[in-house]
């Protein structure tokens, strides 16, 4: 009874927030009601779970945004093919400080919450980037009407 209630009061509070902010920040409230609601954390391991996962979102983020930049930048008609080069290497060493973040932070998590929670979790995020995939693939081809 107590996980219920303080689901509905934390999906009452994401509610109102939500109407009150940005876009971003409803993916991330949207993101964090689902992860909460599939890992059905106690208090006690949402309050030590979500500083971890936070951490380990924004180091994650970081590297995905220093891949976009390089990949952005080899996209281009006037790049020098040693640049190119440079750049695919480059990625691959941030693909590689991906894995070794998730390692490293599979262990943190570890501490928190228990296994299955944790594969709950890796497949929340994947449920998470499906249905925003979905929705932005279903704004951007609307339903013609015939």
């Amino acid at each position: 009874m107590k996980k219920v209630l303080i689901v509905l009061l934390f999906t009452i509070v994401v509610g109102t927030v939500s109407a009150q902010e940005g876009g971003k920040q409803k993916l991330e409230n949207a993101k964090i009601g689902l992860i909460t609601n599939r890992l059905n954390l106690t208090v006690e391991q949402s309050q030590e779970f979500w500083p971890v996962y936070n951490e380990f979102d924004g180091k994650k983020k970081e590297i995905r945004k220093q891949m976009r930049k390089l990949i952005a930048e080899t996209n281009t008609l006037t790049t020098p093919d040693e640049k190119i080069l440079s750049n695919i290497r480059e990625t691959l060493n941030l693909q590689q400080k991906e894995v070794d973040l998730e390692r490293e932070y599979m262990n943190k998590f570890l501490k928190v919450i228990n296994v299955r929670q944790l594969a709950e979790l890796y497949k929340a995020e994947q449920m998470f980037t499906q249905m925003l995939l979905h929705r932005l693939n279903k704004k951007a081809t609307p339903e013609r009407s015939n």
